[in-house]
């Protein structure tokens, strides 16, 4: 299971890390009124983006998460350990299995879910069609699709134990409160709402919208936690025995 847990976590990483290439030296021009968008901050002297503006978007963050996530995962097959109960947990592998459920999965799973759903509703919202012309389909999977896919692999092939359920919503919190503070930012100082179905919403509504967005993310947290815990019963069970024992002799 490690060579493929291996060649899992190299390909998963290598395959991002080209998509955000693609996106970022291969596709040259965009339309107009997506140029207006992100185009059109990331050219701006005064507020100067990086990522050629692509850093605006929570696809974006989601992107470079999972990257970096599966990246880590890499590190861990080589230098840390992949066992259900090592004699003492490398700092690299307490690492992958925090990002995991605090932020990789909640994320990728709130960023597939919601693009998806709201393409369903009306594409014009999160993904005009004028983006059909220069952006590839297997892009736009890499971004909304296969982030929901390879993290249920994820849970599915590589054991771990969830952090307290404090200090994995304190970090998914933290992540999001990030994002949306970002998204204000934005407003503020580029005039513009990131994602167009915001521009449709008053004031209340975006309220509850966000409110709506953080509950959702929480909801995602428990739904990975417990995803997981299905998963893994048995090894977790033969964990918590094996710790209550050690208890004991101590």
């Amino acid at each position: 299971m490690s060579g493929i847990l291996l060649v899992f976590h190299g390909l998963t990483a290598l395959h991002y890390f080209y998509a955000m290439y693609f996106d970022l030296y291969v596709i040259d021009e965009y339309p107009k009124e997506i140029k207006e968008l992100f185009g059109g901050l990331a050219g701006n002297d005064k507020y100067k983006l990086p990522l050629k503006g692509r850093v605006i978007f929570l696809t974006y963050w989601g992107l470079i998460l999972q990257a970096i996530y599966f990246t880590v995962c890499l590190i861990n097959d080589f230098i840390g350990t992949n066992e259900v109960a090592p004699r003492k947990t490398p700092l690299i592998r307490k690492l992958k299995d925090y990002m995991l459920a605090a932020f990789a999965f909640p994320v990728a799973l709130n960023v597939g879910v919601t693009f998806w759903s709201l393409m369903a509703i009306d594409r014009e919202l999160v993904f005009p069609k004028a983006l059909d012309a220069v952006f590839p389909g297997w892009l736009n999977h890499v971004m909304h699709t296969n982030i929901v896919i390879f993290m249920i692999l994820e849970i599915c092939t590589s054991f771990r134990q969830y952090p307290s359920r404090k200090a994995g919503l304190a970090g998914l919190s933290i992540f999001m409160a990030a994002y949306l503070t970002w998204l204000h930012i934005i407003r503020h100082y580029g005039g513009i709402w990131v994602y167009p179905v915001l521009d449709v919403l008053n004031l209340p509504q975006r309220i509850v919208f966000f409110a709506v967005s953080l509950v959702f993310s929480v909801g995602l947290y428990l739904f990975g936690e417990f995803f997981n815990n299905l998963i893994w019963t048995k090894e977790l069970k033969q964990l918590k025995a094996g710790t209550g024992a050690s208890k004991k002799t101590k």
